[in-house]
């Protein structure tokens, strides 16, 4: 879509406001509303005005003013505004130099597309991603100096089979009980449905939907695969979508990857292919039917997954749901069916369009851009390199002994590690310009001073249950 083909749009829709988004440092959108009347054409190339120093992660406030120059290619109606509204992605430009800003996370997916072409290994990166999330009825928190706490409730919840309800019928999810269950003990089918057709309407195919094993309405809806920086954008939408759904229904959704404790987390594994001339490149005659590039593009992953963490998984709660047990991929190894491998290679078809690695430890706290890009960078690196994935982990974990297991590398357990190893390892991130040192600093120092700091200074109330009368 261009600009003129962007006015056209909107009148045919009659939308007279138009929607402005972009992505903040951290995955989070940002937006701000304009009367269509108000642009025109030259919009698209001069962009608007907004302050920087409000948006986590990025301007001073003495260097404040920064253009978003909107996309037109992204325009689309936003399902969500009472009157007609035509939505718009930005890109990001410091307005005095008129470049693009470093930290917009979307130019890095760019950067990144740009450099897998450049390279001339590949053209495409394709990424597809399965994100799960739970849908709560209720949930309150507090952090204060003198109380602490957090409460959620669902009607799946299997703790509520006691609740009076008027009546209660008993059909909810067992802990860990929650794959595929028809209903009426899967209650979400229609919410789930309308999210779908909700995400139908602005263009992101949609594979498949279905509860997930968690019990309190845990769900997974999986969008096909699309090129990098595309399935980066059709994942803001995915979260846009499905949290305003559930609240129109008086729901509360959540990308949380641990809300509940000793019960499976929130994941998003992500499938990762390279093509190039229409042809796709991870398929041959190696391990799981996979080509010599295909294991070198694991290897790369897996060499650097303690810094891939720090993006893919980017959060404390992150790792509670990276611990032995629950399906979780805590083992730094490959397998062709082994789901406790931070690298399986799914083995439903033996068509070579369908190759590809899946990559299990991300959860949808990410930011998508960030994440695909840091996921390709790994991946060229493995290439490039010709790192080997090392030997496949293809038997049960739960039948190897201690010592075994000890010859396997585990992800970090906890947020301040993945953000030392991003600190350690991240050479492969700034070839070809993609990533910079200023992003991985800021990005490193933010973490730690906003997140991994202020946990360490509270009490948590499990210790209250430990120490109390100690």
């Amino acid at each position: 879509m261009t600009p003129r083909e962007f006015f056209a749009f909107a009148k045919r829709n009659k939308a007279e406001m138009v929607d402005l988004k972009f992505t903040d440092f951290l995955g989070t959108w940002q937006h701000c509303s304009f009367p269509t009347s108000t642009w025109d054409v030259n919009t698209f190339k001069d962009g608007v005005g907004f302050d920087g120093s409000s948006i986590r992660g990025w301007q001073a406030i003495d260097v404040s003013d920064m253009l978003a120059i909107p996309d037109p290619s992204t325009a689309v109606m936003d399902p969500f505004f009472k009157e007609p509204t035509v939505s718009v992605i930005a890109d990001i430009f410091d307005p005095m130099t008129r470049k693009p800003y470093s930290r917009d996370p979307r130019y890095i997916a760019q950067k990144a597309e740009a450099f897998i072409k450049k390279s001339r290994l590949a053209e495409t990166c394709f990424v597809g991603p399965e994100p799960e999330f739970f849908i709560f009825d209720e949930v309150r928190y507090e952090q204060t100096q003198h109380r602490g706490f957090y409460q959620i409730d669902s009607v799946e919840g299997a703790w509520n089979t006691a609740r009076f309800e008027e009546p209660n019928l008993g059909y909810k999810p067992s802990y860990k009980g929650g794959y595929f269950p028809v209903s009426p003990t899967d209650t979400y089918h229609d919410l789930r449905g309308e999210m779908v057709k909700e995400m139908q309407k602005v263009g992101i195919i949609v594979e498949a939907h279905h509860h997930e094993v968690g019990t309190a309405g845990q769900a997974e809806i999986d969008m096909r695969f699309e090129p990098l920086l595309k399935m980066a954008d059709n994942f803001m939408w995915f979260k846009y979508i499905i949290r305003n759904v559930a609240k129109n229904h008086g729901k509360s959704a959540t990308f949380m990857p641990k809300p509940i404790f000793d019960d499976n987390g929130s994941g998003m594994h992500v499938h990762l292919s390279l093509w190039k001339a229409g042809k796709p490149l991870f398929a041959g005659k190696k391990y799981a039917g996979l080509s010599q590039m295909a294991l070198h593009a694991i290897g790369g992953i897996l060499k650097h997954a303690p810094a891939l963490l720090a993006f893919c998984a980017p959060t404390s709660n992150s790792y509670r749901r990276l611990v032995p047990g629950f399906e979780a991929p805590v083992n730094l190894a490959m397998s062709a069916r082994n789901r406790s491998a931070a690298v399986r290679i799914p083995m439903y078809s033996d068509s070579p369009k369908a190759k590809r690695l899946e990559f299990r430890c991300p959860d949808p706290t990410c930011n998508s851009y960030l994440a695909f890009s840091a996921l390709l960078m790994a991946m060229i690196d493995g290439i490039k390199n010709k790192i080997s994935p090392g030997d496949p982990l293809d038997r049960d974990i739960y039948e190897m002994t201690p010592e075994e297991l000890k010859h396997v590398p585990h992800t970090p357990d906890r947020l301040e590690k993945a953000l030392e190893s991003l600190a350690e390892d991240h050479e492969f991130l700034l070839r070809g310009g993609v990533f910079t040192e200023d992003v991985i600093s800021t990005y490193i120092d933010y973490k730690m001073e906003n997140e991994v700091e202020p946990l360490k200074l509270r009490p948590h109330p499990h210790e209250f249950f430990l120490y109390y009368d100690s």
